[in-house]
């Protein structure tokens, strides 16, 4: 996903998901790379990006879970496959 930002200076990113599964359900890593000039590496020594975006990227996952969490309860039940075992003829 493009990300354009207006403050505290123009630049653009990509904003990537990555999805794998995991024990208790789908691991979800939410990854921003983009260029960084002279002054956005040295605003970087003053503060970090995570303490920068960290927080709409926690916002953004825990909203992400809402989302698919409220879609899977309201899913359906899957349909039973399994085959009965068969009765011998008499």
């Amino acid at each position: 996903m493009r990300l354009d930002f207006i403050k505290p200076f123009a630049s653009t990113s990509t904003a990537t998901f990555a999805l794998a599964p995991g024990a208790t359900g789908t691991h979800v890593t939410w990854s921003m790379d983009g260029p960084m000039n002279f002054i956005s590496k040295a605003m970087c020594l003053v503060k970090s990006m995570d303490s920068m975006v960290g927080p709409d990227f926690d916002r953004g996952l825990g909203n992400l879970k809402s989302v698919v969490e409220a879609k899977a309860a309201a899913a359906p039940a899957p349909a039973d496959t399994s085959v009965a075992p068969a009765t011998p003829p008499q």
